[in-house]
């Protein structure tokens, strides 16, 4: 997979995720497939909305829609949410080793700790 790839699923990633409503609606097919009116129906706001949330997380390939008969169940993909936590990831990294060398430079300034 080239860069570019990655990086145009990863924007559609972390823009989807950009959403409450969005994030709110893979919360809860983070607990099994739902039809679009169970998904629809904690939020203040008309079937059309909710569809047009539901084909931002399918275009960032967060979530599938099946058709059984009559129903159209919506479930969780989870592999965007994976790609997404190894990139974030590299970053928690570095600020953690960043935090641990301002706490030991704190302490150090504070005299709680001898230079080493």
């Amino acid at each position: 997979m080239s860069p570019s790839i990655a990086t145009d699923r990863l924007s559609r990633t972390f823009h989807a995720l950009s959403d409450p409503t969005r994030r709110a609606i893979l919360s809860r097919l983070s607990e099994g497939p739902a039809s679009v009116n169970e998904l629809a129906a904690p939020f203040a706001m008309s079937l059309p909305a909710v569809s047009k949330h539901l084909k931002v997380l399918e275009r960032a390939q967060l979530i599938q829609r099946g058709r059984e008969a009559q129903w159209r169940p919506c479930a969780l993909k989870a592999a965007p949410l994976k790609e997404a936590d190894a990139w974030i990831e590299q970053y928690r990294a570095l600020w953690e080793a960043r935090f641990d060398r301002l706490d030991a430079y704190l302490q150090e300034l504070q005299g709680k700790r001898p230079k080493e």
